[in-house]
C-alpha cells in the first residue's frame, strides 16, 4: 500500500507541474490571442483564405490554423483550437480530421530543441506537414466516414462574437477558460502519469527493453533507439527530449537518433500523455479518437516512410 501511495503522489506532482508550469501558460496566451484574432475579424479571413486549399484533406480553417499551432509553438498550443472548433460548431468528422493531422505531426518543442543536436528542422517540419494532410484526409475520408459531416449548433458562441470588443473581458474570460481547459486535462494526465510512474518503479520498463530488444533486431532498428522509444510513447516528447539531451550531454547520443527516420516515429503527439492531454480538451473530441488515431498512425509511417527515402 506504501509503495502504491508513493506512486501516486510522484506521479500527482508530475501531473501538476506539468499541467501548472507547461499547459497553463501556452494555454492562457493561446487562448487570448485566439480570441483577440476572432473578435478582430482575422480568423474569419484566415478560414475564408485557406478552406479551398484545406477542404480536399477535410480540414477547415481551424485546423489549418491547429497544424501550423503545433508546428511552431508546441504540442498543446492547437487545444483551445479544437475547443472553438467544438464551440463554432464543426462536425464531428472535421473534428476528427483536424486531431489526426495533429496527432500525426511533430510538435515545435521536440523538433527545434532536437535541431541543436542535429536534427534538420526544415526537412522534418516538411515532412510532418505532409504527414498531418495525410492523417486528416485518411481520417475524414476513410476512417470517419460514418460520422457526422453535420455542424452542430453554434448560436450561444455566435451570441459571444457579437458582445462588445473590451480588452479585459477577453483577457479574463479567455484566461478563465484556460485554465479550466487545464484543469479538465488533469485527472486523464495524472492517470498515465500513475501508469508511467508504476512501470518505471516496478522496474517493467527494464523487462520491456530486454523484452522488445529481440524484435529491434528482427526489424533492423538499432538497439539505442530502444530507451527513447519507451521513454517517447509511454512519458511523451517532453521527456523524449529529456533524454536525448541527457545522452547528447555524455557524448552517447547515436546520430540516427535525430534522423528524419526517428522524427518520423518519434515526434508526434500519438502517445500515452499526448493522447490524453488532447482528448480531454473537449466533450466531443473522444467520440472521434478512434477513426482519429487511425488517421495519426497512417500519417506517422507516411512520416517515418519519407524520412528514410530523404536521409
Amino acid at each position: 500500500m506504501e509503495a502504491i501511495i508513493v506512486i501516486v503522489l510522484e506521479a500527482g506532482r508530475s501531473a501538476v507541474d506539468v499541467a501548472l508550469y507547461t499547459l497553463l501558460p501556452i494555454m492562457v496566451v493561446t487562448m487570448v490571442l485566439l480570441r483577440f484574432f476572432e473578435v478582430s475579424g482575422g480568423l474569419e479571413k484566415f478560414m475564408t483564405a485557406v478552406a479551398p486549399i484545406a477542404r480536399p484533406f477535410g480540414l477547415n480553417g481551424l485546423g489549418v490554423l491547429a497544424m501550423l499551432q503545433i508546428s511552431f509553438v508546441s504540442f498543446v498550443a492547437p487545444l483551445p483550437t479544437l475547443v472553438l472548433m467544438e464551440k463554432r460548431g464543426a462536425s464531428n468528422r472535421h473534428l476528427a480530421a483536424a486531431l489526426a493531422a495533429i496527432l500525426a505531426m511533430a510538435p515545435a518543442n521536440a523538433v527545434f530543441p532536437l535541431a541543436v543536436m542535429g536534427l534538420n528542422a526544415g526537412e522534418a517540419l516538411l515532412i510532418s506537414l505532409l504527414g498531418g494532410l495525410t492523417a486528416a484526409a485518411t481520417t475524414y475520408w476513410l476512417w470517419g466516414r460514418k460520422l457526422s459531416r453535420e455542424p452542430h449548433n453554434a448560436e450561444g458562441l455566435e451570441q459571444k462574437a457579437a458582445e462588445k470588443f473590451l480588452v479585459l473581458k477577453i483577457i479574463n474570460t479567455s484566461g478563465a477558460e484556460a485554465i479550466q481547459i487545464v484543469i479538465n486535462i488533469i485527472p486523464m494526465l495524472l492517470l498515465s502519469l500513475v501508469v508511467v510512474t508504476a512501470l518505471r518503479h516496478t522496474g517493467a520498463i527494464g523487462s520491456l527493453q530486454a523484452l522488445m530488444a529481440p524484435v529491434m533486431n528482427i526489424i533492423g532498428a538499432e538497439p539505442e533507439l530502444l530507451l527513447p522509444f519507451l521513454t517517447k510513447y509511454l512519458a511523451g516528447s517532453t521527456a523524449l527530449v529529456g533524454v536525448m539531451h541527457d545522452l547528447n550531454a555524455q557524448g552517447q547520443l547515436n546520430l540516427s537518433l535525430v534522423s528524419l527516420t526517428s522524427a518520423g516515429f518519434l515526434l508526434h503527439p500519438l502517445d500515452l500523455p499526448g493522447v490524453a492531454i488532447l482528448l480531454s480538451a473537449g466533450a466531443r473530441l473522444g467520440r472521434t479518437a478512434l477513426p482519429a488515431i487511425l488517421g495519426g498512425v497512417i500519417g506517422i509511417m507516411l512520416r517515418t516512410f519519407l524520412g528514410t527515402m530523404m536521409s
